[in-house]
């Protein structure tokens, strides 16, 4: 099988060699050198492979980032035109937006991912639960004692499932160390940092669904 080439320009990748001594050496995984003439011919095939796709790559991630600048550059100027029409001003942090052609079959999406963490009031708030439970006892619904279960899970990762959270917010109760663990929830909840994400979706006609634009701009 052969290698497929392609038009795309690569970056420039260091090939590896180390020249010394009037001899030539690749550095091996444990940063040893050894003479070229005594590694598999398989091996280095694959090394100049992997050097070689990575430069296409390289390139590839280069102009997304260049893609990325530019394209938030132009939303950036329609939008300050869009507030000057109304004679309006941004301020703060832009939130999720929507850009549409005018017979809607082209869009651009910006959306908005703030990173949650959980501080400390999330321990006051299982044990606010808990008692609740342990007080109700064999009157509490199974629906309710899964609730809550699951609002305090943890996936592999160790991080708490957000949708568990949610869903133990709406679950109203007039017991007071009910509320007051929803309380301490809504206290133990910050922002990290936010991600802003674009999609492209298109669509032959008004009534097919849209697709999207395989093209992940989220980080370049």
């Amino acid at each position: 099988m052969g290698i497929q080439e392609t038009s795309f320009t690569p970056v420039d990748i260091p090939d590896g060699l180390i020249e010394a001594h009037g001899n030539t050496y690749m550095s091996d995984g444990t940063g040893g050198l050894r003479a070229v003439e005594t590694i598999p011919p398989v091996k280095k095939l694959m090394d100049e492979l992997v050097r070689k796709e990575f430069g296409f790559a390289m390139a590839l991630s280069d102009q997304l980032r260049r893609f990325r600048t530019h394209l938030i550059g132009n939303l950036d100027s329609f939008d300050a035109l869009v507030m000057q029409e109304y004679e309006v001003r941004i301020g703060g942090k832009k939130g999720n937006r929507t850009y549409s052609s005018f017979d809607g079959l082209w869009k651009i999406e910006i959306r908005i991912q703030d990173y949650i963490a959980y501080g400390p009031e999330l321990l006051a708030a299982k044990a606010l639960f808990d008692d609740c439970l342990n007080e109700w006892s064999a009157s509490t619904r199974a629906e309710m004692r899964s609730i809550v279960t699951n609002a305090f899970n943890t996936d592999k990762a160790g991080q708490i499932n957000r949708a568990n959270i949610h869903t133990l917010l709406k679950t109203e109760s007039e017991d007071d160390r009910w509320q007051r663990g929803q309380d301490a929830i809504r206290d133990a909840v910050y922002v990290l940092g936010s991600k802003e994400y674009v999609r492209f979706s298109y669509r032959s006609d008004q009534r097919q669904d849209f697709k999207t634009v395989s093209i992940n701009l989220a980080n370049a």
